[in-house]
């Protein structure tokens, strides 16, 4: 069992806090309730047993389901068999008429093809390089709300804010086109209208089929249709004229496969310009969202990430990374108990078969981070937000493949280092501006799966000036 230390490392009289989520099922739901279920918060349809053991398999609505957990079976089906596993139809289904055909979406030679050329643009060194872009969007986030001294503040909405800024100073430096908050409010009504499970899905019925999440997020898509057009001319023209700064966008156009020169195609940098701005954006402020409000509820834990965000400052002022090490392990915690993706999904091309259970073609396998991450046979107090568990020894004692906020594998994400960095110092400068509270009549706080993880009710929470 990993992550079991002889006590816990901080206590308080309460004990650790543990944030309010869907209780398993300890019943199978009837097929309508099911789809009712999967459709309103399908985080809700997990049953107790997923939490109890490894292997999980069954006839679903959905046909042959095995659901693993066990890390040494993630690897196999996630790096050894990798080729024997796609991405499932539905998955796919719902996905890609927002996302279109992009590096989370594409498979087979496609997918290989932008893999290797959007590679060398997330390396560490280009990552690394944008420490002081990503600090300076976290204190500008930091200065505008120690002006709100007092006052109520959509933290949801402010994360988006924030994370957008980083866009703009790493992909987009020229800017992106129009209102920004305009631009949050799109990913936000495209995950909303595309996120929950349409039966038409669930049952396989052709895609000219309409459904009526894909008629609601017509308006968002259009939008997203319209920035990213406007983007790309603009880079373009620039280009030309030999006036286009050195970023992720530039080098996103300039790319080119290593194997075979070829570079990315407008359909395909549209497509990922799109999952740069949705998906990327979205799991990184929803993860900062949840940091705060696990912050809000643990004193113990906001006093030490206040303490080390204000000792960790240079000389100008700025902050220092590696003096992080507590804050980074609040947003590793975190993602564990609000993993940006709830659940990874693989279509079984061959016939497979692991332990005594047997994969057929063609049958679906689920592999859980929401599972995995709140499995009571890999996690000491498996519900509970407990960031020293990500420091030290107990963090070089978590298992690779028990802890998959980024997912595993070829597939792994490629913004993981770009996102685990962006967190951290937003986060470190939002406690040295201010402390956020939870309003004594705010609804329950709990999360709603809608592509990612989000408060079902948002988060508004009062800023008190701390500089």
């Amino acid at each position: 069992m990993l992550d079991m230390p002889s006590r816990p490392v901080r206590i308080t009289d309460a004990g650790p806090f543990r944030p309010k989520v869907p209780a398993p099922l300890t019943q199978p739901l009837g097929l309508f309730a099911f789809l009712k279920k999967v459709r309103e918060n399908p985080i809700a349809t997990w049953m107790d047993a997923h939490f109890e053991e490894f292997v999980v398999a069954g006839e679903t609505a959905m046909g042959r389901v095995t659901v693993v957990s066990d890390p040494a079976l993630v690897r196999y089906l996630l790096v050894e068999r990798a080729a024997n596993y796609r991405k499932d139809d539905l998955q796919k289904r719902v996905l890609a008429p927002g996302l279109g055909d992009g590096l989370l979406t594409a498979e087979g030679d496609a997918w290989r093809l932008q893999r290797r050329t959007l590679a060398p643009i997330f390396s560490a060194r280009h990552v690394a390089g944008f420490v002081a872009q990503m600090d300076a969007a976290g204190a500008r986030l930091g200065r505008r709300l120690a002006r709100r001294d007092g006052a109520t503040v959509d933290v949801a909405l402010e994360m988006t804010r924030a994370t957008l800024d980083v866009l703009e100073r790493t992909i987009f430096t020229q800017g992106l086109p129009g209102d920004p908050d305009a631009l949050g409010r799109a990913i936000t009504r495209l995950l909303e209208s595309i996120g929950p499970i349409d039966p038409l899905d669930v049952f396989g019925f052709p895609a000219f089929v309409p459904r009526i999440g894909r008629l609601r997020a017509r308006p968002a898509l259009r939008f997203f249709a319209e920035v990213v057009d406007t983007l790309l001319d603009q880079r373009k023209a620039a280009l030309a004229r030999g006036e286009a700064p050195h970023d992720l966008m530039t080098l996103l156009l300039a790319a080119q496969d290593p194997e075979t020169g070829r570079g990315l195609s407008d359909i395909e940098v549209k497509a990922n310009i799109v999952t740069f701005i949705a998906a990327g954006h979205e799991t990184t402020a929803n993860a900062l969202t949840w940091a705060l409000y696990c912050l809000s509820q643990d004193e113990a834990a906001r006093a030490r990430v206040e303490a080390e965000a204000d000792g960790a400052a240079g000389p100008d002022g700025a902050l220092q990374l590696d003096r992080l090490p507590f804050t980074k392990a609040v947003m590793e915690e975190t993602m564990r108990l609000f993993p940006p993706v709830p659940f990874l999904s693989r279509q079984a091309l061959r016939e497979d078969r692991i332990g005594r259970v047997k994969i057929p073609r063609n049958s679906t396998v689920i592999i859980a981070p929401w599972v995995m991450h709140r499995h009571r046979k890999l996690w000491d107090e498996p519900d509970a937000f407990i960031p020293e568990r990500f420091l030290g020894e107990r963090r070089d004692g978590i298992e690779r493949f028990a802890y998959l906020p980024f997912g595993a594998g070829p597939r792994v994400c490629i913004g993981q280092s770009f996102s685990v960095q962006e967190a951290t110092l937003v986060l470190a400068q939002v406690a040295r501006a201010v402390r956020l509270t939870l309003p004594a009549d705010h609804p329950p706080v709990t999360p709603l799966h809608r592509v990612t993880l989000r408060p079902k009710e948002g988060l508004r929470m009062m800023a008190q000036r701390r500089v």
